[in-house]
């Protein structure tokens, strides 16, 4: 099982949060005796890596996440904020399009973005994911039975 992990990586704290739910998520599976790979962009490269390519950055970066997307079976998505990031809108769009499995949104934000009373986050993202968890807890607990149901 590939799991894709979509979410902005730009800040300290959002690596951060990615680093937990990884571990939290590999936990919740391993438990389970289930085999996953979770991958998320913020791993795929170094600084350094980027540096080097120059203006050639955004081709190896945009391919990587694109193969990831692709080898997926299931995409979680953060999507915390006043906004949900762009990039993690576009990945939810491109996997959903690609029909390969479901998206698991999470959205800790106590915050609603959404178009309607009852949405939390924007009626196109949070329709083309199966669920959207309000935390981490929940999210591992729903990734597991997604799993199962598969």
């Amino acid at each position: 099982m590939n799991i894709y992990q979509a979410g902005p990586l730009f800040t300290q704290a959002e690596q951060d949060w990615h680093r937990k739910a990884k571990a939290a998520m590999e936990e919740a599976l391993a438990a389970e005796g289930i085999l996953a790979r979770i991958s998320w962009p913020g791993e795929f490269f170094s600084a350094e890596e980027i540096r080097a390519w120059g203006p050639m950055a955004k081709f190896h970066i945009f391919n990587r996440c694109m193969e990831d997307l692709q080898n997926a079976q299931l995409v979680v998505a953060l999507l915390d904020g006043v906004q949900v990031d762009d990039g993690t809108a576009f990945e939810m769009g491109a996997f959903y399009t690609l029909g390969r499995g479901p998206i698991l949104g999470i959205r800790t934000d106590f915050r609603n973005a959404g178009d309607t009373d009852d949405s939390c986050v924007n009626v196109m993202l949070e329709c083309s994911c199966k669920t959207v968890y309000r935390s981490l807890d929940a999210l591992t607990k729903g990734l597991v039975d997604t799993i199962n149901e598969l």
